[in-house]
C-alpha cells in the first residue's frame, strides 16, 4: 500500500479505534531517576487490560468537543504541584531564574534586524482582535505545556542529557517529532548485497553461530559471530493481515528490544580460514552474492553471553571491508528476538511476545554514540508516561471527524510503536495532513491578507496603448498569448494583487504578453519594472521592447508615447542619476533592469506590477524586494520557461495562480536533445566536434557550453552556484572542463581546422563580453566555447547546435534554459549532452529525462523529485533541506486539496484564529515571522 493511496476505508476503522486517554494505565509523571523506577516497576504489576465497547468510544470520540485550554492548564497544575521544602523551592527558583535569564539572552542575540519598511498601523478593532491572539498565543505557550516539558521528568536524567547532546533535543514535543526515517519488517533480513563501503548502516541479521577463544598474540578473548541475511522455512512469520492495530498495541509500552541486550564491539571483520559460500569468487574486491558475514567482538562478555544462533540481531555500524568482505566497523547490537519460553506465561505477556514478534522495527537517524535501539527504547518510555491526551492537536474536532483522521495521540504510538506496516502508514498520512492544514493556515492568512490589502486596479481602457500593441504587431497572436493576456488583463483590473505564474518554454512568445500588461498598467498613469538576472538578458528586453513598440516610444513627434528606461549597475554616473529621476518623478512609464533596481536608493512614483523573468535565477527574498509606495503589493507576474521546484509546490499548494503558454510562435522548430555517454562510448568524442563542422560547413553556428572557467577553478558555476555532483555519490574521477581546457583542445582539432573559434565567461568586462556577443550575433564567430553566462539573454537563430560538457553537473533548470538559446528561428536545433559518468550514476536519469521532452512543467516535476521542493516555509530555493518533514507536493496533492479546503473555511470564520488559539500556536511554533513571510512571496 502507497503512502498517498491510503483508502477512507481504512481510515474509518482507524477512527474506530479507542482513544489512548481511556486505555492508559500509566505511573504518574515522576521528577527523579528513583520513582521513574518505581513507576516502571509498578506499571509491570498492572493487571491485564479489557478491551472497551469500540463503537461506544468511537462515538465518544466524534461527539467530543476540544477541551477547554485554561482549565486543562488549571487542572495540570493542581495535580502536578508536589510539596517541596524552602530548600528546594530556593534551589527550584534560583535555577528558574538562571534559564528564563538564558532564554532572555538567547531570545535577545537571535532578534531580527528591524524592518526598514514602515509598518501599517492597525484601527482600535484590529489592535485589539490583535491582542486577543496575543494572549492566547502566550498562554499557550506556557512551560506546562505537555509539548514543552523537558524530558528528564519522563526518563533517566543520563538518557535525557544523551538526547539533547546528541539530537539537541530536550523537550517531549521536540521528541515525539524525531519520526523513524525508516521501517525494518520484522521477519525479514536485511540483504548484505544491499550494503555499501563507507555508508552507516542498520541491519537485520540471523546469527549462525557464536564462538569464544583465547587470543594468542595478546591476552584477552575473542568472541566471534556468524551472521547471515538468509532465512530458514521456519522463519517465516504469519502475517497478520487486515488493517490497523492489534488489540491494545499503540496503547501500551511494548520495547521490541530485549532487555539490555545491546553493546559495542571493535570489529576486523572476517577471521582467518572463513570459507567463501557458493558463487562467489575470491581474489580482490568484494565477494559476490556474499550472504553471510563474521563480526568479532574482543573481550566483549555481554555479546558471548546475550547472543545465541537463530537470534534475530539489529546490528548499526559503519560498513568496511576485511579480506576481500564486508564488514561492519564496531557495531552496536540488539537482540531482537529469540527464542521465548512463554510457559505459565499470562495471556497478557504472550499477547505482548505476539505484538513483539511481528511489528516492524522503527530505525532512527542515529549517532554512533546513541544507536537506534537506544532511541526507540527511550521514545516508548515517553509514550508509556507522558499523557498524551494532553497534546495540542491543530487539526479541529470536526475536521479530524470529517476526514477520519485519528487523534494526535494515538498517531504518535502507531508512528513511534506500529503493529503492522498498514499502521505506522496510517500514522504518516494523519501527520502528512496535519502539516498540510497549518501550511494551508498559513497560505490561508496570507491570501486574506493580500485580498485585503489596498492595491489600485489598473483595468483596460478602450483606445490605450495595449490594444494599440495589437494592431501594431507585424504578426498575430497565438491563441495562448491572446488567452493568458486576457487573463492578466481581468487580474490587473482588480484591486487584490495579482500573482500569477507565466509558464511558457524558452521562445513560446511570454515578453510580448508582459508587455502588453505593462502597457495596460502605463494607461493608468502607472510604472512597470521588468526583473532581469543578469545584464545580457536585460539588454535583451530592452532591445526587444523599444523594438517591438517602434512610433508608440515616446519621442519629438509623439511625446505622450510610451518612455523606457534601462537601469544597470554598469550604466555612467550620469545617465544612471538621469534614470533615477525618471523612475522617481514617474515620467518613465517601463523600467527594464538587474538587481540594480533592488537598490536602496531606486524610488518609483507609482509602481503597478512588477515583471520577474527567469525566476529560478533570484532568491525568494529578491523577487519580493519591490514594493509600490508605503510598501503597497503591486500586481506581479512571475515568468519561467522551468519552474523551480519551490514554484512548482507552491502552486500545487494554490498560493499562485497558473497560465500556460503551450504554443510555440509560427515558423519555431522544436530542439532534439540527445544524450552522449562517452563512458560507454569514448570514440564518440570525434565525432562531436566532426558533428560541428557539418553545421559550420552549413553556415550555421554553435555553442560548445563548459561548466567552469579556468583548471584551478573549484566546482562553482560562473553564476557563483554550486554544481551538481559535488558529492561523494555523483563525483566524477575526472576533472571538469574548462572554458581554456576546451580552447586548446578545439583549436588543435583538425575538424575544425579554420573555423573561427571564441569564449565567453562571467570574469570578462563588459565591454569584451558585449564585443563578443555582438560578433557572434553577426555571424563573424563559428563556435563560441562559454560557460551558463549565455544560459538567458542571448537569441541568436542562426546558431542551431549545443554541446554540453558534463552535463551531469548542471540542474534540469539550467540545461532547459541553455538549451533554449538554439532553434530560436526557423532553423532546427540539436542539443547533445555529454557526459563522463557511468550508466547507473544518479545524474542519468536527470539528463534522460530532458532528453525525452521539452515540457517546462514536466521537467520541473522530475526536478522537484530528484531535488525536492526546497524550503516552502522559507527562502531556501531548493535542495535536500526542507520544512515539511512526511508532506511533498507530488506525491500528496489530493491530501493537500482537501487540507486547503478546510483551512481556507477555518479561516474564512475566524481570520486572525482568536477563537482557534491551539492552530496559533502551532503556527507559531511551526512557522516563524519570516517563514510565515516568505509564504506570501512568489
Amino acid at each position: 500500500m502507497s503512502d498517498e493511496t491510503t483508502p477512507d476505508t481504512d481510515f474509518e476503522t482507524l477512527f474506530d479505534l479507542p482513544d489512548t486517554a481511556r486505555l492508559e494505565k500509566t505511573p504518574q509523571r515522576t521528577q527523579d531517576a528513583r520513582s521513574i523506577k518505581r513507576a516502571a516497576s509498578s506499571h509491570k504489576k498492572q493487571p491485564e487490560v479489557t478491551q472497551p465497547d469500540l463503537l461506544a468510544v468511537a462515538q465518544e470520540i466524534t461527539q467530543s468537543s476540544p477541551p477547554e485550554p485554561k482549565k486543562q492548564a488549571t487542572a495540570r497544575q493542581k495535580t502536578r504541584k508536589p510539596r517541596q521544602s524552602s530548600t528546594s523551592k530556593n534551589s527550584k527558583t534560583k535555577a528558574s531564574q538562571k534559564i528564563q535569564a538564558t532564554s532572555k539572552t538567547k531570545t535577545k542575540s537571535r532578534k531580527p534586524a528591524p524592518s526598514t519598511r514602515q509598518k501599517q498601523k492597525l484601527s482600535p478593532e484590529q489592535q485589539e482582535i490583535a491582542n486577543k491572539v496575543k494572549e492566547a498565543k502566550e498562554h499557550y505557550s506556557e512551560e506546562n505545556r505537555l509539548e514543552n516539558e523537558p524530558l528528564k521528568n519522563y526518563l533517566h536524567h543520563a538518557t535525557a542529557k544523551s538526547i539533547a547532546t546528541h539530537l539537541g533535543i530536550s523537550t517531549v514535543g521536540e521528541f515525539l517529532e524525531y519520526y523513524p526515517r525508516k521501517y525494518l519488517p520484522r521477519g525479514e533480513l536485511t540483504s548484505f548485497s544491499e550494503l555499501v563501503e563507507g555508508q552507516d548502516a542498520t541491519l537485520l541479521a540471523k546469527v549462525l553461530s557464536v564462538s569464544t577463544r583465547n587470543m594468542h598474540s595478546r591476552r584477552g578473548s575473542i568472541t566471534e559471530i556468524t551472521i547471515t541475511d538468509q532465512l530458514d522455512e521456519t522463519d517465516s512469520t504469519p502475517s497478520t493481515g487486515g488493517f490497523g492495530v492489534q488489540p491494545g498495541r499503540v496503547n501500551q509500552a511494548h520495547p521490541r528490544i530485549a532487555g539490555n541486550a545491546s553493546g559495542y564491539a571493535d570489529t576486523y571483520g572476517a577471521f582467518p580460514g572463513f570459507e567463501p559460500t557458493l558463487g562467489s569468487w575470491q581474489g580482490e574486491g568484494f565477494i559476490r552474492n556474499q550472504s553471510t558475514m563474521t563480526l568479532s567482538f574482543f573481550n566483549a562478555w555481554t555479546a558471548a553471553r546475550e547472543i545465541h544462533a537463530g537470534d534475530h540481531v539489529m546490528f548499526s555500524g559503519k560498513v568496511g571491508a576485511y579480506r576481500g568482505e564486508l564488514t561492519l566497523t564496531n557495531p552496536h547490537y540488539a537482540v531482537l528476538a529469540g527464542d521465548e519460553d512463554l510457559t505459565g506465561a499470562s495471556s497478557h505477556a504472550i499477547e505482548r511476545a505476539k505484538n513483539r514478534a511481528t511489528a516492524p522495527i522503527p530505525v532512527y537517524k542515529a549517532p554512533a554514540k546513541l544507536p537506534t535501539d537506544r532511541i526507540a527504547t527511550a521514545m516508548e518510555q515517553v509514550l508509556d508516561r507522558a499523557k498524551l491526551s494532553e497534546l495540542e492537536d491543530p487539526l479541529p474536532v470536526s475536521v479530524r471527524r470529517a476526514r477520519k483522521i485519528p487523534s494526535l495521540a494515538w498517531t504518535y504510538r502507531a508512528l513511534h510503536t506500529p503493529d503492522t506496516e498498514e499502521t505506522w502508514r496510517a500514522a504518516h498520512y494523519a501527520l502528512r495532513f496535519r502539516e498540510a492544514f497549518i501550511l494551508q493556515i498559513a497560505l490561508a492568512k496570507t491570501r486574506a491578507a493580500r485580498a485585503a490589502h489596498d492595491t489600485v486596479a489598473r483595468p483596460a481602457t478602450a483606445n490605450g496603448y495595449a490594444k494599440k500593441l495589437l494592431q501594431l504587431l507585424p504578426y498575430n497572436l497565438t491563441e495562448g498569448q491572446y488567452r493568458v493576456g486576457e487573463q492578466i488583463a481581468h487580474d490587473l483590473a482588480s484591486s487584490t494583487p495579482m500573482n500569477r505564474l507565466l509558464q511558457g518554454d524558452v521562445g513560446s512568445g511570454k515578453t510580448v504578453v508582459a508587455l502588453r500588461a505593462m502597457l495596460q498598467v502605463a494607461d493608468n498613469h502607472a510604472q512597470s519594472a521588468m526583473l532581469a538576472p543578469t545584464e545580457v538578458l536585460a539588454e535583451q528586453h530592452y532591445n526587444s521592447v523599444c523594438a517591438i513598440l517602434g512610433d508608440l516610444l515616446v519621442s519629438e513627434k509623439n511625446p505622450h508615447g510610451i518612455h523606457v528606461v534601462l537601469l544597470k549597475a554598469s550604466l555612467p554616473a550620469r545617465e544612471k542619476k538621469q534614470v533615477l529621476a525618471d523612475m522617481a518623478s514617474g515620467a518613465a512609464h517601463i523600467v527594464i533592469g538587474t538587481h540594480a533596481l533592488l537598490a536602496h536608493n531606486v524610488q518609483f512614483a507609482d509602481l503597478g506590477m512588477v515583471v520577474v523573468d527567469e525566476q529560478h535565477r533570484f532568491g525568494v527574498e529578491q523577487r519580493d524586494a519591490l514594493r509600490g509606495p508605503n510598501g503597497a503589493l503591486p500586481h506581479r507576474l512571475v515568468m519561467t520557461a522551468t519552474p523551480i521546484p519551490r514554484t512548482v509546490a507552491m502552486t500545487v499548494f494554490g498560493d499562485l495562480d497558473t497560465s500556460v503558454l503551450d504554443q510555440l510562435p509560427a515558423g519555431r522548430q522544436k530542439i532534439t536533445t540527445h544524450v552522449v555517454p562517452l563512458a560507454e562510448k569514448p570514440a564518440w568524442r570525434d565525432r562531436l566536434w566532426q558533428r560541428a563542422r557539418e553545421e559550420v560547413d552549413a553556415g550555421h553556428q554553435v555553442y560548445v557550453v563548459v561548466p567552469k572557467i579556468g583548471q584551478d577553478d573549484s566546482s562553482v558555476g560562473d553564476d557563483g552556484s554550486t554544481l551538481l555532483g559535488t558529492d561523494s555519490q555523483e563525483k566524477s574521477r575526472d576533472p571538469l572542463t574548462s572554458v581554456s581546457s576546451m580552447f586548446e583542445e578545439l583549436t588543435s582539432v583538425d575538424a575544425l581546422a579554420g573555423t573561427r573559434i571564441e569564449v565567453l565567461h562571467g570574469k570578462m568586462d563588459t565591454s569584451a563580453k558585449s564585443d563578443v556577443m555582438s560578433r557572434f550575433d553577426a555571424g563573424d564567430i563559428d563556435i563560441l566555447v562559454s560557460t551558463t553566462v549565455i544560459e538567458v539573454g542571448v537569441n541568436v537563430p542562426n546558431a542551431t547546435l549545443m554541446i554540453i560538457m558534463d552535463a551531469d553537473r548542471f540542474g534540469i533548470s539550467g540545461l532547459h534554459q541553455l538549451r533554449g538559446r538554439i532553434g530560436r528561428g526557423t532553423l532546427p536545433g540539436t542539443c547533445l549532452l555529454v557526459t563522463k559518468q557511468n550508466s547507473d550514476g544518479i545524474s542519468r536519469e536527470r539528463l534522460a529525462a530532458l532528453a525525452s521532452t521539452t515540457d517546462g512543467f514536466e521537467l520541473s516535476k522530475i526536478d522537484l523529485e530528484q531535488r525536492r521542493e526546497g524550503d516552502i516555509l522559507g527562502a531556501a530555493q531548493s535542495g535536500k533541506k526542507t520544512t515539511l518533514k512526511l508532506l511533498r507536493a507530488l506525491t500528496d496533492a489530493s491530501l493537500i486539496e482537501k487540507a486547503r479546503e478546510d483551512a481556507r473555511a477555518l479561516v474564512e470564520k475566524d481570520p486572525t484564529l482568536a477563537r482557534h488559539p491551539d492552530i496559533a500556536r502551532t503556527l507559531e511554533r511551526a512557522l516563524d515571522a519570516d517563514s510565515e513571510a516568505f509564504l506570501g512571496r512568489g
